[in-house]
């Protein structure tokens, strides 16, 4: 045994001489029966010298800033590094059925994130658009989750890209802030978005545009990672897109302590108009009642004209009709907040939500919604005698599809849009004074301002359905019709 490799070993050296003699390349003289030790990952080796790169630069610039930006900072390096780990580890692994099957090995990436959340939680601390920058950017790196078009993510480009785009709000706060004022800051925030667009997204469309790669079927699961041991799962609330979405609903619809309390403004109107139906006691008055179609024109409905019409009270619906499904009020995604078919409902409340989550609101009738945090953007679509009270919107608020509704703005609403609806009063705050309302296909529309007069008095705006167009001056001049009587 001996003998034959010392064999092998001498034939080898003899053909590295020869090819050194020759000329020729070490790689291409090397002996193929030899056991030569495999090149390092080009793919890992690029996202080492992509990282060092560019969150270099990020924690140069956070070094002269120092504080809680270089200890956020500090994380996302961190978080960079686990994300790396992951890569190396899948090859390993063997793929995952699904993500819950894959929790436990996700959990390192998952903590990281929540640590730089935790640091935007609580009383608003100092350069908190730069954490908040910093929190809403790391879920980009769930890129290594992964698993398939039918996992419930975007694919890894396309979600290294809508991730950038939750953080991008905060950290263009960071850049008008500071533009003027201090060019460490102004670094900092460039930097941070060059790691992201396009540096995290070229690199994850060059190396991995189809997620990560994993070992071979037969390896160990990806739920018993070799390298980090399993932890208990962290709370469903904090925990970033990677871990599995939770069974149960994120919260009931139970009156909560928060939303038990009377509000100001109209929310108590909202309760008394919707707590009893306005035409409950009122039936249909079909042809054969009306006195000029009667042969006996007495004056007097006979009761066996009327009994045809008992049917027509349960068979009314709203003015758009829909197909009614089971009542939703989950979470979708991490980022989108879905409220379905929801029928007398008066104690509807969203409490856990942020600026890069948005709500849709479909099918509700005769309830309330009330919305106890700054969200991305609401939509409410074919709802019946609705309302909802929200705080703060980013983006807009739109109304499309519906009859009878009821809103409230509490605190800001830069767009606020009123589509395709008949009946709709609208209450702003005084902080919401300056959104803009468009309206269209539209009628029964309700301002209600506040009073600067007298706190808790509101004054009504009606605004224009009608309108004239006059031909002047080779174009058509458009103004609303005046109901004045002047």
């Amino acid at each position: 045994m001996e003998a034959a490799l010392v064999e092998r070993l001498e034939a080898a050296v003899a053909r590295l001489e020869a090819a050194v003699a020759s000329g020729a390349s070490l790689a291409s003289a090397a002996p193929r029966d030899l056991d030569v030790p495999a090149a390092a990952d080009p793919a890992i080796v690029a996202y080492e010298e992509f990282v060092a790169e560019a969150v270099g630069r990020l924690t140069a610039a956070a070094e002269k800033i120092g504080g809680k930006v270089l200890d956020a900072t500090k994380l996302l390096a961190e978080a960079f590094a686990v994300a790396k780990d992951l890569l190396v580890q899948a090859k390993q692994l063997q793929k995952p059925a699904s993500m819950a099957d894959a929790h436990d090995f996700f959990k390192p990436l998952s903590d990281v994130i929540a640590k730089a959340t935790a640091m935007t939680e609580g009383r608003r601390p100092d350069y908190f658009n730069h954490l908040k920058s910093v929190a809403d950017s790391l879920p980009a790196l769930a890129w290594v989750a992964f698993l398939g078009k039918d996992c419930g993510m975007s694919f890894p480009t396309a979600h290294v890209e809508e991730s950038w785009q939750m953080a991008e709000f905060y950290n263009n706060k960071v850049l008008v802030e500071y533009r003027n004022k201090d060019p460490d800051h102004v670094e900092w925030a460039k930097a941070l978005k060059d790691l992201y667009m396009p540096g995290l997204r070229d690199y994850v469309k060059k190396h991995y545009p189809l997620g990560p790669v994993w070992g071979p079927a037969g390896g160990a699961a990806a739920s018993q990672p070799k390298v980090v041991a399993p932890t208990p799962k962290a709370p469903a609330a904090k925990a970033p897109p990677p871990p599995a979405p939770p069974s149960a609903p994120l919260f009931t619809t139970e009156k909560s302590p928060k939303s038990s309390q009377p509000k100001e403004g109209m929310s108590a109107v909202f309760q008394e108009i919707s707590s009893k139906p306005v035409t409950a006691g009122l039936r249909k008055v079909t042809d054969d009642m009306k006195t000029k179609n009667r042969a006996d024109r007495s004056g007097v409905v006979s009761s066996l004209a009327a009994a045809p019409a008992a049917p027509e009270k349960t068979s009314r619906a709203g003015s758009f009709s829909f197909k009614s499904g089971p009542p939703k009020l989950e979470l979708q995604m991490g980022r989108k907040w879905v409220v379905e078919n929801q029928v007398g409902k008066k104690t509807l409340a969203i409490d856990d939500c942020d600026s890069r989550q948005s709500i849709y609101v479909y099918g509700c009738k005769d309830s309330v919604l009330q919305v106890n945090g700054k969200v991305n953007n609401i939509t409410v679509d074919k709802c019946t005698k609705f309302g909802i009270v929200f705080k703060d919107v980013v983006a807009a608020f739109e109304v499309v599809n519906c009859s009878g509704v009821e809103v409230q703005c509490q605190g800001t609403a830069p767009t606020i849009s009123i589509d395709n609806t008949s009946g709709c009063q609208l209450y702003l705050s005084k902080d919401s004074l300056g959104a803009s309302i468009t309206s269209a296909k539209s009628s029964e529309i309700n301002v209600m301002v506040p009073s600067g007069a007298t706190d808790g008095d509101w004054v009504e705006h009606a605004l224009p359905q009608q309108y004239i167009h006059s031909f002047k001056d080779g174009q058509f001049v458009t103004s609303p019709v005046s109901h004045s009587g002047a």
